[in-house]
C-alpha cells in the first residue's frame, strides 16, 4: 500500500523551521498507509524520573495526511472506540512508521474529535502541549498532535490487550484474578498520583475503558482523559449515575471529583460488573459485602483486602468531595496490598506473553507478487542508473492535467520558475545531482505548479546523494499530486529499501505493478 505522508500546503509536523511555503497537490488517497518522517519535538517531555518512560518519543505534530494514512483512511475496522462508530469522538488503531535506520512501524492509538469540538487550534495545541509533557509508565503517553483545518486529533501510544471493561465485563477465556485487581488500582492510583504532581490533577470521565493493558499486561491510564472531548463540551460521557453529584449541581470537574470515579472504577474491580455508585453504598451500609463482589473470583480472594477496597470505595463516592481521600492517601493504602509483585502481569491477565524480538528468527525478504515493468525491476535490483535513464526518457509526460494556470499566472515569477526547472531538468540529464536538487527545490518552494515528475526526479537525486529520508519524502509528494501513478510507488521501494525496511519496500513494488497493469488495461479499452 502507498504512503503519502503529507499535503504540501501544510506540512503539519512538529515545529518545523520557518521556511518557504509549498504548493497544495490534490488531497491525498484515504486508504493509503504512511511514513512518518519528520516527527520533530514539539515539547520535550521532562528527565525521566519518578516513573516517567525514558523511550517514549517526544511529542510531535503530525499532519492529517499522515494519520488518515496511519489509520488506513481511518478505517472502520480500525475504530478501537468504545461505542465503535456511535461514539462521538472515535479512537482508531494505526501504524506510525520511522524511517530512521529501518525503525520498527509503532503502534498508535489516534483519537479523532468530532468536528468544531475545538474550534481554536491554538488552545488545542497548548492543551495537547501539556499533556504531552507528561511521561510516565503507568500512563499510555501522549505522542503527538494534529490541528489541520477544523480536524483536531491526538496521537498515543496503542495499548494491544484492550481494556480493563473487555477484561471484566466481556471476558472469554477468563476472569481478572484478584492479585490482578488490586494491581490494577494501586497502578492507576500511582498514574493519578504523577498527574497530580505534575500539576495536571483533572481527568475527565475516569471509568472501566480509559484503563488499558500494555503489551506486558501492565495497566495504565490513557492519555485522553487528561483533555475534555470538546472545549466547551461535558467531561462526563457516561450514564449520570455514575458521574460526581457535585458535577451534576455545577459542571465543573476538581480533584475530589476524579477520586470519585475513581471510586467507580473500584467498585468495577469487586463487582466485575457496573453497579451504581448509591446502589453499591447501599449494599456496603448493609454490609452485604458477599452480594458486592464478583462471584466469578469463586471466593479465591482475600476476605481482609476485599474489606480494605470496600472501605476505600465507600470514601472515594462520598457526596460532599470534602469527605473522600486525597490520592496520595489512596496509594499509600493500596501499596501494602500488592502481595505478587514477582508475577509479571500477563500472566495473571491470562494474555500471551511479549514477543522476544531477540530470539526471534530473522524473517525472509518478501518478494514481489506481480510481473514488474522495466522500471519496476529497476527499482527492485536498486539500480539507480537504470531509474535515471527511464526518468529521463519519460520526461514529462505523466505531468499532463496536473496544473491549469490562468493567463494571469504566467508574470515574471512563474517565467523564472519554469526556468529553474529547465535548468534543473539539464543538471538532472547530466547527472549534476545536487545542482539538479537546488534548481529543483527553487520550481517547488515558489509553489504556483506542482509537478510529479519534478518530485520523482529530486527523489532519484537524493538517492544518488545517499539520502534516502529525503527520497522517501518526496516520492511521497509526487503521490500526493498524482495518487496513483505507478512512479511514485517505486521511488517509494527505492527509498525504503535503502532504509532497509524490505518488506515495506516490496508492498510499494506490488502497488505500482497493479497501478501499472490497471493503467495498460484502461489503455487497451474494453
Amino acid at each position: 500500500m502507498g504512503c503519502c505522508g503529507s499535503s504540501l500546503r501544510s506540512w503539519v509536523h512538529a515545529e518545523k523551521p520557518p521556511g518557504p511555503r509549498r504548493p497544495a497537490p490534490p488531497p491525498p488517497p484515504p486508504h493509503r498507509p504512511s511514513f512518518s518522517l519528520k516527527a520533530q519535538k514539539a515539547a520535550s517531555p521532562p528527565p525521566a524520573a519518578r516513573g516517567e518512560e525514558e523511550d517514549v518519543p517526544a511529542l510531535a505534530e503530525f499532519s492529517l495526511a499522515e494519520l488518515r494514512a496511519a489509520t488506513d483512511g481511518f478505517a472502520a475496522g480500525n475504530i478501537v472506540s468504545e461505542s465503535g462508530e456511535k461514539a462521538p469522538n472515535l479512537v482508531y488503531r494505526g501504524r506510525l512508521r520511522g524511517a530512521s535506520g529501518g525503525a520498527a512501524p509503532r503502534a498508535i492509538a489516534v483519537k479523532k474529535f468530532a468536528k468544531h469540538a475545538w474550534p481554536d487550534p491554538k488552545q488545542f495545541a497548548e492543551e495537547a502541549k501539556g499533556v504531552g509533557k507528561l511521561r510516565h509508565r503507568r500512563l499510555a503517553n501522549l505522542i503527538g498532535y494534529c490541528c489541520d483545518g477544523d480536524e483536531r486529533l491526538l496521537v498515543a501510544e496503542f495499548m494491544s490487550n484492550d481494556t480493563l471493561a473487555k477484561h471484566l465485563f466481556h471476558w472469554e477465556n477468563q476472569t481478572i484474578e484478584w492479585a490482578m485487581r488490586l494491581r490494577v488500582a494501586h497502578y492507576i492510583a500511582e498514574a493519578l498520583g504523577y498527574c497530580s504532581n505534575e500539576e495536571r490533577s483533572l481527568y475527565h470521565d475516569l471509568n472501566a475503558y480509559r484503563v488499558l493493558f500494555d503489551e506486558n499486561g501492565d495497566p495504565r491510564l490513557s492519555c485522553f482523559g487528561l483533555m475534555k472531548n470538546s472545549r466547551d463540551g461535558k467531561s462526563y460521557s457516561t450514564n449520570l449515575a455514575y458521574t460526581p453529584p457535585e458535577y451534576l449541581r455545577n459542571g465543573r470537574v476538581t480533584a475530589e471529583s476524579v477520586i470519585f470515579s475513581f471510586g467507580t472504577v473500584l467498585l468495577d474491580l469487586l463487582s466485575g460488573k457496573r453497579i451504581p455508585p448509591s446502589h453499591a453504598l447501599d449494599m456496603i451500609r448493609s454490609r452485604n459485602i458477599q452480594a458486592l463482589m464478583d462471584s466469578h473470583l469463586e471466593g479465591n480472594y482475600s476476605t481482609e483486602e476485599a474489606t480494605t477496597l470496600v472501605n476505600l470505595a465507600s470514601q472515594c463516592l462520598q457526596y460532599e468531595p470534602r469527605d473522600r481521600p486525597d490520592i496520595k492517601k489512596l496509594v499509600s493504602i493500596l501499596e501494602p496490598l500488592q502481595t505478587k509483585s514477582e508475577v509479571p502481569s500477563y500472566v495473571m491477565l491470562g494474555v500471551p506473553k511479549p514477543d522476544e524480538p531477540s530470539k526471534a528468527p530473522p524473517s525472509p525478504t518478501p518478494q514481489p507478487q506481480h510481473p514488474l515493468s522495466p522500471m519496476g525491476e529497476a527499482c527492485s535490483r536498486m539500480d539507480l542508473t537504470a531509474i535515471h535513464q527511464i526518468l529521463v526518457s519519460m520526461h514529462y509526460r505523466d505531468d499532463e492535467g496536473s496544473n491549469e494556470l490562468s493567463f494571469q499566472e504566467w508574470t515574471q515569477q512563474m517565467r523564472d520558475m519554469l526556468d529553474a526547472r529547465k535548468q534543473g531538468d539539464f543538471a538532472f540529464r547530466d547527472k549534476d545531482f545536487k545542482a539538479a536538487i537546488d534548481c529543483y527545490t527553487q520550481f517547488v518552494d515558489v509553489g504556483t505548479m506542482v509537478s510529479p515528475t519534478v518530485y520523482a526526479r529530486r527523489s532519484l537525486c537524493h538517492l544518488m546523494c545517499d539520502q534516502p529520508d529525503a527520497a522517501l519524502r518526496d516520492a511521497m509528494q509526487a503521490q500526493c499530486v498524482y495518487p496513483d501513478w505507478p512512479t511514485a510507488f517505486y521511488m517509494q521501494a527505492v527509498a525504503l529499501s535503502k532504509l532497509d525496511m524490505q518488506s515495506d519496500a516490496t508492498d510499494m513494488l506490488n502497488e505500482a505493478s497493479q497501478l501499472e497493469e490497471k493503467r495498460q488495461k484502461s489503455a487497451r479499452g474494453p
